[in-house]
């Protein structure tokens, strides 16, 4: 039976184990067993059985219950006590019902009487190997349903699932992970896994966010600068590849890179050799590279927004983060461990969810994914108390009261229509100057934070941190 590359394989060693002290009955037993293709190990007295279970763990033990140290049934014992993923088979040549039911009462998967026959012997032995792997398969795929969540991760789902088996397997690699997903999907915490399973665990996770830093200091931010660089550079700084030297680097939105900035990072990631700005000779750095964008990539490289010679440097193993909307369960998973988490943060006594809310929770698409259900479910608790949030409760904070439609006023309503030219442009401002007073105006109602901000209004936080730049840029 094919075993799945999770469970682990046997290799050339014996999977059977035939505790067994008459050679001549041990000779038949090998040979019957080795000619249907079974590897077998055998040893003649309880005290070598324990040995060999103590170096590795047989599917199989072929268990003669008159040792000539002990009895077979205190070996038994031994197996059950420790709780070893050995089936074992008793062979006696005492044909009472006693034995057999102390036998199977012991942990014994099953009994044959001797003298045995062959074919009886071979099939019993398939059977428990099947059987054992088929419990090895369960077992693995039971631990991975009830796993809730993963290095910072909430949830269970299957696509949260083939996440955390990708992060396990390329956490002990060297090689670069492209993160891709939506915002507020989890990508920093995806790379801190990723940094935190990895044997750099012990070493710096530096995060730099090259969407939030303007154009013309961002180089010196990666590579760092020596004094009197630049206009302001009053110090000589260390760049965060200096900073996550033999740790982790995470670029985060390297799709806002800028192109020129790009050919300076590939060239770092060849050589491994960084230069300051305003520096004279290069510094070696040990770093490991995680990248992530809520961007498509291939099509930054068609559009000519991202090079392709760095795509393929950096596009080593990817990572696709689903959103919140394609997570099935794991959105009342995560909503409850938010709302127990703030609860007692805010000291509300806030237990659960109504029904309703739950529904409400699960049928939401979530446009902000993870970081908008967090600010949803946070804004709730701040601003209510209860034992239990409720549907009428939640609808505040995530924006879908229910509001009454207003009729519209009649054409020859004096007060809706304006009476001149004048009277239009005193009520009609510009389209550029609402947009801004929205974006100004949630900003500071999320405390400045712009990420959260850009959550709020659906749109990527590059957007607003260009738009910002540009407003500065008229300004000055």
């Amino acid at each position: 039976m094919p075993v799945p590359d999770s469970i682990p394989r046997a290799g050339k060693e014996a999977q059977v184990l035939l505790v067994e002290d008459t050679p001549s009955l041990a000779l038949v037993y090998q040979g019957a067993l080795a000619k249907a293709g079974i590897k077998v190990a055998h040893v003649a007295t309880g005290k070598a059985a324990l040995a060999v279970i103590e170096k590795r763990c047989p599917r199989v033990i072929l268990l003669d219950l008159q040792l000539p140290d002990m009895n077979g049934l205190d070996l038994l014992a031994v197996v059950q006590e420790r709780k070893l993923p050995a089936s074992v088979v008793i062979i006696t040549a005492n044909a009472s019902m006693r034995v057999a039911i102390d036998a199977m009462r012991g942990g014994a998967r099953d009994f044959i009487v001797k003298p045995v026959q062959p074919d009886r012997l071979v099939v019993t032995t398939r059977n428990m190997l099947e059987t054992s792997e088929l419990r090895e398969i369960v077992e693995t795929y039971r631990k991975e349903v009830d796993r809730r969540g993963f290095m910072g991760f909430i949830g269970s789902s299957l696509p949260m699932q083939a996440v955390y088996r990708i992060i396990e397997s390329a956490a002990a690699s060297r090689a670069t992970v492209f993160i891709t997903g939506e915002s507020g999907t989890g990508k920093e915490v995806c790379a801190e896994a990723v940094h935190r399973a990895s044997p750099r665990r012990d070493k710096p996770f530096i995060a730099l966010n090259c969407s939030a830093i303007p154009k013309d200091l961002i180089e010196s931010e990666l590579f760092g600068h020596v004094k009197g660089a630049f206009t302001g550079a009053i110090a000589e700084r260390l760049g965060a590849t200096q900073q996550a030297h033999g740790g982790t680097l995470f670029l985060d939105e390297i799709g806002e890179m800028d192109i020129n900035l790009q050919a300076k990072l590939l060239r770092f990631l060849q050589t491994g050799t960084v230069q300051r700005v305003g520096g004279a000779r290069p510094e070696e750095v040990d770093v490991r590279i995680v990248c992530a964008t809520n961007r498509d990539p291939r099509e930054e490289v068609a559009a000519g927004r991202f090079r392709e010679d760095l795509y393929y440097r950096l596009h080593v193993i990817p990572v696709h983060l689903p959103p919140l909307r394609e997570r099935g369960d794991d959105t009342l998973i995560i909503a409850r461990h938010f709302l127990d988490l703030y609860a007692r943060e805010e000291g509300k006594s806030f237990e659960g969810f109504d029904p309703e809310a739950e529904r409400m929770i699960k049928d939401y698409d979530w446009p902000g994914n993870v970081r908008q259900l967090q600010n949803v479910i946070r804004s709730a608790v701040v601003l209510q108390d209860g034992d239990v949030l409720t549907a009428e409760l939640l609808r505040p904070a995530l924006g879908t009261a229910d509001r009454p439609v207003e009729p519209l006023r009649p054409a020859a309503d004096a007060q809706a229509q304006p009476n001149s030219a004048a009277d239009a442009a005193m009520r009609i401002q510009p389209l550029a100057a609402v947009e801004r007073q929205a974006i100004e105006e949630a900003i500071t109602l999320c405390g400045g934070n712009v990420p959260r901000a850009a959550a709020f209004l659906e749109v990527s936080p590059s957007t607003l941190y260009r738009k910002r730049q540009s407003w500065l840029g008229k300004a000055s």
